[in-house]
C-alpha cells in the first residue's frame, strides 16, 4: 500500500504527515509506504483540488484538512477492509 500526503510544505501538511505516521505505527501496518509530496505539478496531477491531501494507493480520501491520528486510523481500517 502507497499512502501519499500532498502540500506544499506547510505546517499542517507537516502534522498531517505526523498523523498518518503514528496511525500506521499504531496499526501495527508493516507494508506501506509513506510518500511526501510536495511538488506542485505532481499534486496537481492527482486531480486534488485543496491541500493538504491524503491518498490510499490512487484515491484521495481527504483534502482541505488535517484529519487527527483517530481519524487516519479510521479512514485505514475503512479502507483495507
Amino acid at each position: 500500500m502507497v499512502i501519499k500526503v500532498l502540500g506544499a510544505g506547510c505546517k499542517n501538511c507537516k502534522k498531517l504527515l505526523s498523523n498518518v505516521e503514528k496511525a500506521v505505527q499504531d496499526m501495527g501496518l508493516t507494508n506501506v509506504d509513506i510518500e511526501y509530496i510536495t511538488d506542485l505539478e505532481e499534486i496537481a496531477k492527482t486531480g486534488l483540488l485543496r491541500t493538504p491531501g491524503l491518498m490510499f494507493n490512487k484515491k484521495i480520501v481527504s483534502s482541505g484538512r488535517v484529519p487527527n491520528t483517530k481519524e487516519v486510523r479510521g479512514m485505514l481500517d475503512d479502507y483495507l477492509n
